[in-house]
This record gives structure tokens, C-alpha cells and sequence, in this order.
């Protein structure tokens, strides 16, 4: 099964597919963990939901250039 929308549609310019990758993993482990604690059952998949919390712009990817160098 495929995810709508495509990484493509997601990302944006300068973004990397790993960091998206890393980003929707994490989300999805929120989601799972929120829906644990609540006791409550999620029908969709963690996944599929953290990919339209991005793909909607409710999430957003931060990078950062230049973690472990030092600010000027």
C-alpha cells in the first residue's frame, strides 16, 4: 500500500527525505503513545496519520545546518 500524499508533495525545498522520514516516524510514536495513554483505539495507522499531520502543514520539519558547530 502506498501513502498519499507522495514525499514529493510534502516536502519542501531543501528538506531531505531522511529527515521527513525521521520526522514521520517520530509523529506516528506520539500518536501511538497519545492513543496508549487515553486508552484509546486509533483505526488508521500511526503512520498514515503522521503523514497527513504533514502533509496538511499542522507539522513542520525543522533542520538545522549547522548542529554541533558553533554560533558566530
Amino acid at each position: 500500500m502506498m501513502l498519499k500524499p507522495s514525499i514529493s508533495q510534502i516536502l519542501k525545498e531543501g528538506e531531505s527525505c531522511y529527515s521527513l522520514v525521521i520526522a514521520i516516524a517520530k509523529r506516528a510514536r506520539e500518536i501511538s503513545e497519545e492513543a496508549e495513554e487515553n486508552h484509546e483505539i486509533i483505526v488508521e495507522k500511526p503512520v498514515q496519520l503522521a503523514v497527513e499531520d504533514f502533509a496538511s502543514g499542522k507539522y513542520e520539519i525543522v533542520e538545522s545546518d549547522k548542529i554541533g558547530q558553533p554560533e558566530d
